[in-house]
């Protein structure tokens, strides 16, 4: 397997069987063919995604960017499952839980905003294995938490890995083309988020192999060193083995003149400024921030309900995340569906924003639902119906994504993004300040999330019909690097 720097040149780089077509002359790519069928008008972007493909660019890149994403996630809830044990032996109280659950999300906000724009200037591929390799700095040090202050710190560190959500999304953007995209980014992120879901029975596992020669205490401070090993060795694994466009490297773009050089800043401003940015960043608090939230208490609110044991609270709270696996990708195959239902071009934005307004009020509909249910089964039942809302409504939010601001995707997924995670910290402070029932929380978010739905109504994107109005002026070119 060749580095990026030993395929400099396109001659060493023809790693696939299907030739270009309409081939852009005089503009220099690392790659003269590719694996997959792509479109030159949207920058060589895949219109087939081949998930049996690893190779470069399109479908190494899609495979790094989930997979990247689905360690990054484990590591950042590595915690969640194991909080019972923690709880016990650190002797925490239930509000100093809360806090590190709000300390875990709240650093992801800041970050998200920051890697969108570094995205856009210096590539996808460089920031997703930058956030990997620094944040398994601190997982490696998890299991060396004495009591509640560390714990918030060393879970506000590890907050970090969130933030790898942004170049996820930002990258399939980069190599999949319109028809597609929602499904693209909503596999790689449903995928990645799998992580939230594999991770309770990866860590109750690991756990319980170290119980076999140390105490229950000495086994899950050493159960941190395996999340820490995956997170780091992926980082590395990514930067030498994958690209950021599917031209190639940004730095080798800018340097043989076929990208102009970006800056963070203006990308920023482009990003931060639009409007319809944050009408998608409250309706993305509204799913990824429930998501996130489910994740951090669901394993203590079902031992709590059910006095269910560590190992079997974990293995029912992994099912929501496990959802992931087909949801997500589910809620962007409906996005693709209903925008070609509408038309495609420039009405079928119409049917991605009904697509997502859709999934927002089942999600919101079974939260209510689940929190009247009394029995384990019923629960679980209900459980995996309001996951599917969820996962859901988060691959519509990102078949939106791309076209807010083609230029600028980096930073409008870092906007949205950041807006799972202000989410999740208001709802942690809804547990930690509100009912003192988990339940009445719960049933309170619900109705947030079904008012959230409305705002589909208010988002406007230039040269696209909205919900409900006509298309105005003309619609951005996706044809950029």
């Amino acid at each position: 397997m060749s580095t990026p720097e030993e395929m400099s040149t396109p001659e060493k780089a023809a790693d696939g069987v299907l030739p270009t077509t309409n081939k852009h002359e005089g503009s220099w790519k690392k790659y003269e063919t590719y694996d997959c069928e792509v479109d030159p008008k949207q920058g060589d972007r895949a219109t087939k995604i081949k998930l049996l493909s690893f190779k470069r660019p399109h479908m190494r890149g899609f495979h790094f960017a989930w997979f990247g994403f689905f360690i990054a996630f484990a590591s950042w809830f590595a915690f969640a499952p194991l909080m019972p044990q923690i709880k016990k032996d650190l002797g925490l109280t239930k509000d100093e839980m809360y806090n590190a659950n709000i300390a875990s999300v709240a650093s992801t906000v800041l970050m998200r905003f920051a890697v969108g724009p570094l995205c856009d200037r210096f590539g996808t591929r460089t920031m997703f294995s930058m956030l990997l390799t620094f944040g398994a700095i601190p997982v490696f040090f998890g299991g060396l938490v004495n009591n509640a202050t560390g714990l918030v710190i060393i879970r506000f560190v590890i907050g970090v890995l969130g933030a790898t959500f942004v170049p996820c999304q930002a990258w399939c953007s980069q190599l999949f083309a319109k028809e597609i995209v929602g499904t693209a980014n909503a596999m790689a992120g449903g995928w990645g988020n799998l992580g939230g879901g594999a991770v309770q029975l990866l860590m109750v596992g690991v756990w319980n192999m170290f119980r076999t020669g140390f105490d229950d205490e000495e086994a899950w401070r050493l159960s941190f060193i395996v999340p820490g090993v995956l997170t780091c060795g992926t980082g590395i694994c990514m930067y030498f083995f994958s690209d950021d466009s599917p031209k190639g490297n940004f730095k080798e773009l800018e340097q043989r003149g076929t990208m102009e050089r970006r800056s963070s800043k203006k990308s920023f401003q482009e990003g931060f400024f639009q409007y319809n940015a944050w009408i998608l960043f409250i309706q993305y608090a509204a799913c990824f921030g429930v998501e996130v939230t489910m994740n951090n208490i669901l394993a203590v609110y079902l031992e709590t309900k059910y006095e269910l044991s560590v190992s079997l609270a974990g293995l029912i709270a992994s099912l929501f995340g496990l959802m992931n696996l087909f949801a997500r990708a589910m809620g962007g195959a409906l996005s693709d569906k209903l925008f070609q239902w509408f038309g495609a071009g420039t009405t079928g934005m119409r049917g991605r924003i009904y697509a997502q307004s859709i999934s927002l009020v089942w999600e919101g509909i079974m939260l209510l639902i689940f929190t009247k249910m009394d029995s384990l089964g019923a629960t679980i039942g209900v459980l995996l119906l309001f996951s599917l809302g969820v996962q859901m409504a988060e691959g519509c939010t990102f078949g939106i994504v791309p076209y807010v601001k083609p230029t600028a995707t980096g930073a409008v997924s870092g906007v949205v993004g950041a807006g799972g995670n202000v989410g999740a910290v208001c709802w942690g402070l809804m547990f930690r300040f509100g009912p003192s029932e988990a339940d009445d929380v719960l049933f309170i978010l619900g109705f947030i999330v079904i008012a959230s739905a409305v705002m589909g109504l208010f988002v406007l994107i230039q040269g696209h019909d909205g919900c409900i109005t006509k298309a105005k002026g003309e619609p951005e070119s996706l044809d950029v690097i």
